[in-house]
């Protein structure tokens, strides 16, 4: 105790890193693994990107899971928090390229083994920077059991998978239009296209008629295009174009000739109501051109720019510089019959942040129908819950919508396509095929293909573990609501294909922490906050600052039971914007939970009872029943991932009741050995219930708490003692506290001297015991002599304060008698309110009952004052 006492306040710099040894030195983090999944508790972690480092979100969600995994441990179960990174293929490849780039080399000039060597030596060096930073936030992974999504077991798994569903013809290979990332030199899926609103130029182009009789022009933003067209389409039902279908144009720049057809889908209203087709780099004219049976030829190549077969003089030009050659060349022909600027929605990479160009491309799919129909039936009936409910509609719509899912990258770091040939002989499978002359396809999946089998391939599968039998399925997954489809849809598809059970059972979206200013956080928007910044101390970024240009200062260092508490006190299923307050908020509790335990350790025994006896005074019996309320209130609302309500209310209680309230009302009585052991239960509790949201402060002082042994993080929380709910205690404890900010409001209107015992009658029928509380902490003097001289309404009467020389009379006869016409007018307003019938009959029904409860409120007052 005493090395508790020389200490004056919490210095989180101080103890989380001591804490965090003897965390990881006790092994807790690592289960051995045993019993079963249903006795178990498991949390797979979002695996970050091997060249992530700790941002908000990341801090949000691992504050959410070790809340959780904490939370079970201390419940009696095993728990496991599975913990791995993801190879990250396009983003990990282009660190390394840039790093070969400022060596002045290539990977196509180190070649493929020795780039995939660097890119290992560059995960060696950098790769477990997230790790560790998530170890400085206080989080119970399992870092014993770390995983990586190209270890040699999980390559195994994915490879398995892959040929698997090759074998059972859900994975073929064919050329079909898909999205091409000229930035990363691949394709990528549709759910990591991102749409951005771009004006361009429409461009009207007259296309001859080939007989000479005429025109038809055609409206166009990607003119550069126009040397893959194959056809110009107009609607059927337009009865301008009906004479011209079967008719031939002559195509722009070039001597081929288009057919004129006509298609449902063109649009009479857009443009000229005349379409170029061009199925090489559109996806509906794609869609178009198989059904007339159009050739699909390529304008723009893999790398941007015109291919040498079409492109004439254009050919090795970049599309745009095309764009502009070509439109100069329309108009020197006297072509271009119109230009205007036209906004629409254009399709980027999320990876690279160039533009998609559609492409006809020899790739790898999967067919995803099979696997979707079941991934459906157990979101609607209940065995995946997904929160909030909104959520699972759009899980639910976009499956119901699923298309084939290009699963090859053109790329060299990642899971390379298991699949050799040999002239037209093709095999898939986990060795290379005996015999010469094969060769591997080049490719490599989507990242996305690996870290769909996470929950399960971290366990050892395909093999039967001891790990995969303990901990599979996982309980939870807590993640942000821009992966539910790259990632969590597909998790429950493979979970279910290939494990026949799902993945987990709660399905936790959790909110996106914004700037203050409501922008997204971004590094390069100046709106992004490191979490170790807050946590140690760091630059406040740019937006910040009072105004532009201004230095926004430093956070100081707050520490991670802070961050992590802020962090879930902001957190909603809405998104939300970062607040310090939340944080200093943190901060402010953790101070307040060390000064408590220093008061209550102070007064308590050196071996209390491990058990309270039954509890005498009104205000033990209230402590205990808040306590338990506080139990099953932490309890129900983790269980409904309402992890802000969860947050606050450890607040609320530590800071309100058990600090503001219960140590005030006991600082006046002896200690003796049933308070003793009461204080020391109630701390001990408090601890326990409290060390998943705050587990640095907790453990540090769990360690000075007489009776505690061991590690808290190790302890089993107490459970709560339904019999303790005391609804009488509760309601009297309440009317004190009400009676007590009462009198103490009054007495600072009045200006009283802070240090004044004033005499005072109690007009109130209160429980045994109250008036002793309300007069020690309203500083009052119960006596029946005297003349009143102001009366202050408390729950079930009144407080007359007394005259005496801190009390004049007259003055409070006056501001009662101006209290008393404040009143009478305010009710006379509420009454005529409440008289008009149109207000009656057309506000809410809410506002109603709230203005005839003020006017009671009001009325009782007033009778209070005498004044009715």
């Amino acid at each position: 105790m005493t090395a508790l006492q020389d200490r004056k306040r919490f210095e989180p710099s101080e103890v989380e890193p001591r804490i965090t040894q003897a965390w990881l030195a006790a092994g807790l983090h690592h289960p051995e693994p045993q019993g079963t999944s249903a006795s178990n508790y498991s949390i797979a972690i979002p695996p970050p990107n091997v060249t992530g480092a700790l941002h908000m979100g990341h801090a949000l969600n691992g504050a959410i899971q070790d809340t959780l995994v904490r939370w079970q441990r201390m419940h009696g179960r095993l728990a496991k928090w599975i913990l791995g990174t993801d190879h990250a293929g396009i983003a990990t490849q282009t660190q390394v390229e840039k790093l070969l780039v400022r060596e002045g080399t290539s990977r196509e000039e180190v070649g493929r083994e020795e780039f995939t060597r660097r890119v290992w030596e560059w995960r060696e060096q950098y790769g477990g920077t997230i790790v560790g930073q998530f170890e400085r936030l206080g989080s119970s992974c399992d870092y014993d059991d770390e995983r990586f999504t190209l270890d040699d077991q999980y390559v195994r798994a994915v490879l398995k998978v892959f040929v698997d569903l090759y074998e059972q013809g859900l994975i073929y290979r064919d050329l079909y239009m898909v999205n091409w990332d000229p930035g990363s030199g691949s394709a990528i899926s549709d759910l990591e296209v991102e749409d951005r609103e771009v004006t361009d130029t429409l461009y009207s182009i007259a296309y001859p008629l080939t007989d000479g009789s005429g025109e038809v022009v055609v409206a166009t933003v990607r003119p550069e295009t126009m040397l893959a067209d194959t056809a110009v389409a107009v609607n059927p039902q337009d009865e301008r174009f009906a004479h011209l279908v079967g008719r031939t144009v002559r195509l722009p720049l070039t001597d081929r000739e288009l057919t004129i057809i006509a298609d449902d889908y063109v649009k009479t209203d857009f443009g000229t109501g005349c379409l170029k087709i061009t199925p090489g780099h559109d996806p509906n004219d794609f869609e178009i051109g198989r059904r007339h049976g159009l050739q699909e030829l390529t304008a723009i190549g893999e790398d941007g720019r015109i291919v040498a077969e079409l492109g004439g003089p254009y050919a090795g030009l970049k599309a745009l510089e095309a764009r502009e050659a070509m439109v100069a060349d329309l108009r020197a022909q006297g072509l271009v019959r119109a230009e205007e600027p036209y906004t629409h929605t254009v399709p980027f990479s999320h990876r690279s942040g160039e533009r998609i160009e559609p492409l006809i491309s020899l790739q790898w799919f999967m067919r995803m129908d099979e696997l979707a129909a079941p991934a459906i039936e157990v979101v609607r009936d209940g065995t995946v819950r997904i929160h909030p409910e909104t959520q699972a509609r759009r899980y639910v719509e976009w499956l119901e919508n699923i298309r084939p899912w290009c699963i090859s990258r053109q790329l060299w770091w990642g899971h390379q396509i298991p699949v050799w040939y040999r002239g037209d002989e093709v095999h898939a499978g986990l060795e290379a095929p005996e015999g010469e002359g094969w060769e591997r396809d080049p490719d490599v999946l989507d990242t996305w293909f690996s870290s769909a089998l996470w929950p399960f391939a971290t366990l050892g599968w395909p093999d039967e573990t001891p790990e995969l039998a303990a901990f599979y399925p996982t309980d939870v997954l807590s993640t942000a609501r821009d992966i539910l489809f790259l990632w969590v849809a597909r998790m429950v598809m493979m979970g279910l294909r290939f494990t026949g059970d799902v993945p987990f059972r709660d399905v936790y979206i959790h909110s996106v922490i914004q700037a203050p200013d409501g922008r997204r956080m971004s590094k390069s928007l100046g709106t992004g906050i490191n979490p170790l910044d807050l946590i140690e101390g760091g630059p406040r970024p740019p937006v910040f600052a009072k105004k532009p240009g201004e230095d926004p200062g430093e956070f100081p260092a707050y520490g991670a039971d802070a961050v992590r508490f802020g962090l879930l006190a902001m957190s909603s299923v809405q998104d939300v914007r970062f607040s310090e307050e939340r944080v200093q908020q943190g901060q402010q509790l953790a101070n307040k939970l060390f000064n408590a335990t220093r008061f209550v350790l102070s007064k308590v025994g050196e071996a209390p009872a491990e058990h309270p006896p039954a509890p005498v005074t009104l205000e033990d019996r209230w402590i205990l029943s808040r306590l338990t309320a506080f139990q099953e209130q932490t309890d129900e609302h983790l269980r409904a991932f309402d992890f802000s309500k969860a947050a606050l209310g450890l607040y609320d209680f530590v800071y309100g009741e058990l600090c503001d309230w219960y140590l005030e009302l006991i600082k006046a009585r002896e200690v003796d050995a049933d308070l003793s052991a009461l204080l020391a239960h109630v701390l001990r509790t408090t601890l326990a219930t409290a060390h998943p949201f705050i587990p640095f402060v907790t453990e540090d002082l769990w360690a000075h708490v007489p009776g505690a042994d061991g590690l808290l993080a190790a302890a089993e929380a107490p459970a709560a003692d339904l019999a303790r709910r005391d609804p009488d205690a509760d309601a009297a404890i309440a009317a004190v506290i009400g009676a007590v900010q009462a009198v103490r409001g009054w007495r600072d209107g009045a200006q009283i001297k802070p240090g004044a015992f004033l005499p005072a009658r109690l007009r109130a029928d209160l429980p045994d015991g109250a008036a002793a509380l309300i007069a020690r902490l309203a500083r009052l003097a119960w006596t029946e002599e005297g003349e009143a001289a102001a009366a202050v309404p408390v729950p079930g009467g009144l407080v007359e304060i007394l005259a005496s020389d801190d009390v004049d009379p007259a003055k409070e006869a006056a501001k009662r008698d101006a209290r008393i016409a404040e009143l009478r007018q305010e009710i006379a307003r509420a009454e005529g309110k409440l008289g008009n019938a149109g207000f009656v009959a057309k506000a809410p029904e809410a506002v109603v009952a709230a203005e005839r409860e003020k006017l009671a409120r009001l009325q009782a007052e007033l009778a209070d004052l005498g004044g009715a």
